[in-house]
């Protein structure tokens, strides 16, 4: 019988933990819920600065090995997979902080890092190849979009011709913000269904008393890809929209459809879209998935991750493009009218009318 492969999470937040108390989201929806829930895994530790989270964390998962410092964590625990679950500004320290360890795999949280030059860094100690580095980008674990990559392979509804795709999350925060949040799953997942890097990217910004929107319109491999990140909703919405040369699909947040192309009941010698009659799977194992990747990775070191920090690199990569367009349009707005203009939180641009 093998050993179990043991886990260590740095960050007891809402990811790395607490996510597991909310009653409505599918389970586990955290590092520590998706190790408890699987028997090849033992939890053997956590860190976090937060006293406090730390006796929840302890108490919640009956961990007792938990630490303020991660040199400590690692050291006590040898642990074979390390999550780390903090913010994204701190991603590339604590990765050079498990490099020499015990540890053999990385499960890093999204965003890689907040800039592609730390994200770059992150991915070239991946590609070294003595530690596998994953990005939790968990859609591409989520059964639903691999029934999605599965159609768009086998060609299902014929040729994918498009993809448009929102995210709204929120009255106030402003699309940057959300590109470096949900946005990166977004980004991810148009890459890994279509198969094709995101190229030359163009990017809109407009500014309004009621939202803040950026519209961003790209290619992958030849296929256009139109993306609307908003604020100015009291509701979140991630959704893409593939259309196909015969078929449909819209997928998202709670949304699942299939569309194909019949005899149009409406119209005389046309076609329409006719629904599948497909559900929404109500278990997709997001996270129950990623982490059995990375328990392979751990057992066999020939095998690759599904996802890796190159691929958290590429999605950071895409932003700082779409974060260097939106500077140089504001650039050139102002020069050419009386407008002014302002740095925002989000490291861009605000135009003020």
């Amino acid at each position: 019988m093998q050993e179990k492969v043991r886990c260590a999470i740095v960050g007891l937040g809402r990811i790395g933990s607490m996510l597991e108390d909310d009653r409505l989201r599918e389970k586990p929806c955290t590092h520590a819920g998706a190790v408890a829930s699987d028997g090849d895994c033992v939890l053997v530790g956590g860190c976090d600065p937060d006293g406090e989270r730390c006796r929840r964390f302890a108490e919640r998962w009956n961990c007792p090995g938990v630490y303020a410092d991660l040199g400590d964590l690692l050291e006590a625990t040898k642990p074979d997979i390390v999550h780390i679950a903090t913010p994204p500004e701190t991603h590339l320290a604590r990765v050079e902080s498990v490099l020499g360890s015990s540890a053999r795999v990385i499960i890093c949280e999204k965003p890689l890092a907040l800039t592609g030059d730390e994200a770059a860094l992150i991915a070239h100690y991946h590609q070294r190849g003595t530690l596998i580095i994953m990005t939790n980008h968990e859609r591409r674990y989520s059964l639903d979009y691999l029934r999605v990559k599965q159609h768009v392979e086998e060609g299902t509804f014929g040729n994918l011709l498009c993809v448009s795709a929102k995210i709204y999350m929120g009255m106030r925060r402003s699309p940057i913000e959300m590109l470096l949040d949900d946005g990166t799953h977004l980004i991810d997942i148009v890459r890994f269904l279509t198969g094709y890097e995101l190229e030359r990217p163009d990017a809109v910004r407009v500014v309004t008393a009621q939202s803040e929107m950026l519209y961003i319109r790209c290619s992958a491999g030849g296929i256009p890809v139109h993306m609307d990140i908003g604020s100015g909703r009291d509701h979140i919405v991630f959704e893409l929209d593939l259309s196909f040369s015969s078929g449909r699909i819209r997928i998202g947040n709670g949304l699942y459809e299939e569309y194909r192309s019949e005899e149009s009941p409406f119209y005389e010698q046309h076609r329409s879209l006719v629904s599948t009659g497909a559900k929404r799977l109500r278990k997709t194992g997001y996270f129950t998935n990623m982490l059995r990747d990375a328990v392979r990775c751990v057992r066999d070191p020939q095998a690759l991750p599904r996802s890796t920090a190159v691929d958290g690199y590429r999605a950071v990569h895409f932003i700082d493009q779409v974060r260097d367009l939106m500077c140089e349009g504001a650039r050139e707005s102002c020069s050419a009218s009386s407008r002014t203009l302002s740095r925002n939180a989000g490291g861009g641009f605000r135009y003020h009318y």
